[in-house]
């Protein structure tokens, strides 16, 4: 699938992700809109209806108050005698005398002829002292009985004036609202699940830029391993038909070259397969570490001669700064040599014309640490992160000269993490590159 191609489904995903989560919300919009307004149409018709009930209930207790005046003979007008104290509670100013039972009597009939279905508790309570004198909880299918109506008052003067009364409807709210909260919950919920499929569709466009990516990698390595391999063979081949012509046997040096050439070209081949095979043994976790006491500064000069001969015409400096005061380790010879045989190679690989390269150790505290630098091109900024990963190749521009699989840094990483080790790298481009590698040196794992 091609780069152009996997943009314009990525497009198109985000897109269509996008659109679903904004009519999402158009709606859940929407519906908070016809929620508030329901919520406030039946607030509306709460207070309309907490409105009308008030007043009659008002109206009421004003024909109540009319009521004991007429009984009492008093000729005096009530202005304003109801007053709403609370949303469910009033009171009458009479200032004047009031039976209890024949209160309760007047409360029960105004309120069921003007349809009040609530029940409700009324006091007696004396102007003077603002103390009750008397109480009742009535309940809407009681009935007054006769005989309390002329019965036998509690022991009170009731001839006294100076009384008022009040009704509270206990069971009365002022007015009944529906809570705001689902719309809010409906909203915080959308609002989850909308994140959740945003994270998993943002998690899965990463995961398929890192597979295009790996598979890009992988493809460049099959292409780098073809040529590797290829280059060999073919000079081998090319070696082993000059060897097989009649004439080679009376020529002794040129016989001589042409062994050399395929001895060289074999061992060649033979460390690009054992590159492969290394990876493979990663990947499955089959690497054994066979650890004994080794000595680091015997492993670099060794792996500084060897590179020496390889290049003995004089494009090479290897410069050795050993300061370490311990030196030996328990650790797999086979790998660390492995480690600095790459962190040289490649130091010498991405340098310019004449390799310059420093290899120093030194103590600090529990790890003996090598330093491997060089005055190379050095690696981009934006590749840093990436050096260690498999397959991965930092781009070298015009340089086509440096020949690799991605491979060398992978396999010194894990080997180093399997040391209980660490690695760093710095960079400056045009101006070399330093990896420092800390190795435990009483590690016996």
């Amino acid at each position: 699938m091609s780069r152009r191609l996997i943009g314009i489904l990525l497009l198109l995903a985000t897109l269509s992700v996008a659109g679903i989560i904004a009519t999402q919300i158009y709606w859940l919009d929407k519906a908070f809109e016809v929620r508030q307004s329901q919520i406030d149409l039946r607030k509306a018709q709460s207070l309309a209806e907490a409105k009308q009930f008030n007043d009659r209930v008002t109206i009421a207790l004003t024909n109540v108050a009319n009521e004991i005046l007429t009984i009492n003979n008093d000729p005096a007008k009530l202005f304003e005698a109801v007053k709403q104290v609370r949303p469910n509670y009033f009171t009458v100013a009479i200032n004047d005398t009031v039976h209890p039972y024949l209160l309760e009597s007047l409360l029960q009939r105004e309120f069921e002829q003007r349809n009040i279905m609530e029940n409700f508790e009324y006091g007696v309570y004396d102007c003077f002292t603002d103390s009750i004198v008397y109480g009742n909880y009535v309940a809407l299918a009681d009935t007054v009985a006769p005989e309390r109506r002329g019965g036998e008052a509690p022991q009170i003067k009731w001839d006294k004036d100076g009384h008022y009364f009040g009704v509270f409807f206990p069971h009365r709210e002022p007015f009944t609202m529906e809570a705001k909260g689902r719309p809010v919950s409906s909203w915080a919920f959308s609002a989850i699940i909308s994140l959740i499929v945003f994270v998993f569709f943002a998690y899965s466009v990463y995961i398929i830029l890192r597979q295009k990516r790996l598979s890009e990698m992988k493809t460049d390595f099959i292409n780098n391993m073809t040529h590797e391999l290829k280059t060999p063979i073919s000079t081998i081949s090319l070696a082993g038909e000059v060897l097989m012509s009649d004439k080679i046997s009376t020529q002794p040096e040129r016989l001589r070259k042409y062994a050399q050439l395929i001895f060289s070209e074999n061992k060649r081949l033979r460390l690009q397969v054992e590159k492969v095979l290394q990876l493979a043994a990663l990947d499955k976790d089959k690497v054994r570490l066979q650890k004994e006491e080794i000595d680091l500064h015997t492993i670099v000069t060794e792996a500084k001669a060897a590179l020496e001969m390889v290049f003995s015409n004089g494009d090479l400096k290897i410069e050795l700064r050993l300061e370490a005061a311990v030196h030996r380790l328990m650790a797999d010879q086979v790998h660390i040599g492995n480690i600095v045989h790459n962190l040289l190679d490649n130091a010498i690989k991405y340098s310019a014309d004449t390799a310059e390269v420093t290899v120093s150790t030194h103590n600090e505290g529990r790890y003996l640490v090598l330093t491997v630098s060089d005055r190379g091109i050095g690696i981009p900024k934006k590749s840093i992160p990436y050096i260690f990963d498999k397959f991965y190749r930092v781009p070298t521009g015009n340089r086509h000269d440096v020949k690799g699989f991605g491979l060398g840094l992978f396999y010194v990483k894990e080997m180093i993490r399997a040391h209980d080790g660490k690695i760093d790298v710095e960079s400056t481009e045009h101006k070399g590159t330093t990896f420092t590698v800390k190795l435990p040196v009483n590690s016996r794992k």
